[in-house]
């Protein structure tokens, strides 16, 4: 006869079932249906021997503990995660239901639609209602107001009067509020100080902007400059570009052509003359209205008895040499009227009013110098810094060359294998046209180089010249280009 702790609850009937069964599928089913059906037969006592013996090792009891505890709390976590579900569906539907939802989607609908006595009426009804509007509902009210109040809506005058005196009222309520305003909000702001005729109110937001770490735009700019030139204020409007241009903001066509006109107006023939070489620069090619600018400039009394009556010709040669061509930007030269012609060009680039034709112009040292230094930084973290580093080092003693040639590109032109004659005549061809009759610089992997003995000889002959620079092993020869 043996005798168990009696307090022990008697699961015998399981006592020769291994614990990996428990998570076989067939047998968690047939547990499952057990453990609903029967629960109630653990705990009625098993008599073996006629004595009622309680068998069932703590061990085992603790694993069937352990199956019972997991399925218990995958159940509570699928019941979790439903709840979750449901409380995040139930607080998204409570959130586009909020009166700050519903307002926000009806003033974008007003903004879409230039709807400002409507966008004003729902920021009345919401205020009295004690919504708590957000950065988002004051750009858009702003933005409808500086809209209207600068012209660019309705042309009915008491739509551009309660754009501005509304805008002004709102932007107070939102500054009562504590809502941090951004760029939008001080764009907006600039648009109704010059729909005041304040340019300089205009002017002060900027810099405000500028003091509280926002990154002034172009669009935030634009107010304060194109207000300064309509008043005819030159040097403000020239504070505001020289402004834009230390926050790193380029004027374009609108901005330029303003600040031609206000200098052409004021009679600044330097000025003048700064603003054509920028249009040149960065426009090319300008539209109707800024060409007019243009025409009534050089058309003027006063282009035609501003200029040098004598210069160094030498030293203009050299000026457009060293600016790239078609330029020497050492200001007016000569006096006397203009005579200005609309005209074509020849397919060749021949005027067809006065015969000459156009030279081909680079970009200025200035430019070439700023590219050069932004390629070379991205070809370091493209390739091996050294490797680049040397290939600048090499070129300082061997260049400067008047052409560049891809060797592996050129050698395999309608080849399969590499074709050595095919990029001599090339080299050859090049070293022809060049005014100095110096061989191209000619990049090529160096794999190329170790591959035929005898084309070789050649390769190592340019390499001996200082023509040929072959690039290291593991990197991309495009980048030496």
């Amino acid at each position: 006869m043996l005798k168990v702790n009696p307090f022990v609850p008697s699961l015998s009937m399981f006592n020769k079932i291994p614990f990996s069964l428990l998570y076989r599928r067939g047998f968690r089913r047939a547990f499952r249906i057990f453990e609903a059906g029967h629960c109630n037969s653990f705990a009625k006592l098993v008599s073996i021997s006629n004595v009622n013996v309680n068998f069932f090792a703590v061990d085992k009891t603790r694993n069937l503990s352990a199956v019972a505890t997991a399925k218990k709390s995958g159940l509570n976590a699928s019941s979790s995660s439903r709840t979750n579900e449901m409380t995040n569906k139930a607080k998204k539907k409570a959130r586009m239901e909020s009166p700050e939802f519903l307002l926000k989607i009806k003033l974008d609908m007003c903004s879409k639609h230039g709807k400002l006595e409507e966008a004003l009426r729902l920021y009345d009804e919401s205020i009295s209602n004690g919504v708590s509007l957000k950065l988002h509902h004051y750009n858009m009210l702003l933005y409808l107001c500086a809209r209207e109040a600068s012209g660019d809506g309705s042309q009915l005058n008491e739509l551009k009067e309660l754009g501005l005196k509304r805008g002004f009222e709102i932007f107070q309520k939102m500054v009562g509020d504590e809502v941090s305003p951004n760029e939008t909000t001080f764009t907006s702001m600039a648009r109704l100080a010059v729909a005041r005729e304040d340019p300089d109110m205009a002017f002060e937001l900027v810099k405000q902007m500028k003091s509280l770490g926002i990154p002034p735009r172009l669009r935030s700019y634009g107010p304060a400059l194109l207000g300064f030139c309509e008043k005819g204020n030159a040097e403000k409007a020239y504070e505001v570009d020289a402004h834009m241009f230390e926050s790193g903001v380029t004027p374009e066509e609108p901005e330029l052509s303003a600040l031609l006109k206000v200098s052409i107006n004021t009679k600044k023939a330097d000025k003048v003359y700064e603003m054509l070489q920028r249009f040149r620069a960065s426009v090319r090619q300008v539209s109707e209205s800024t060409l007019q600018v243009v025409e009534d400039w050089f058309k003027s009394k006063d282009a035609a008895s501003v200029g040098a009556e004598k210069w160094d010709v030498k030293q203009i040669k050299e000026a457009v040499i060293g600016g790239g061509g078609g330029w020497h930007g050492l200001g007016w030269l000569g006096s006397g009227r203009w005579r200005v012609v609309r005209t074509e060009m020849t397919e060749n680039g021949v005027c067809r009013s006065c015969g000459e034709k156009l030279v081909c112009i680079d970009i200025d040292p200035k430019e070439t110098e700023n590219f050069a230094a932004k390629l070379t930084e991205l070809a370091c973290s493209k390739e091996v810094r050294a490797d680049f580093v040397q290939f600048q080092e090499w070129l300082q003693q061997h260049g400067p060359f008047d052409a560049v040639v891809d060797g592996a590109n050129v050698a395999l032109i309608n080849s399969e294998a590499f074709n050595l004659n095919q990029l001599k005549n090339v080299v050859n061809k090049l070293q022809q046209m060049s005014p100095t009759k110096r061989s191209p610089l000619i990049i090529l992997h160096r794999s190329r180089i170790a591959r035929d003995p005898n084309k070789r000889k050649w390769l190592e002959r340019w390499q001996r010249a200082g023509v040929l620079y072959a690039t290291p092993y593991g990197s991309n020869d495009d980048w030496f280009f």
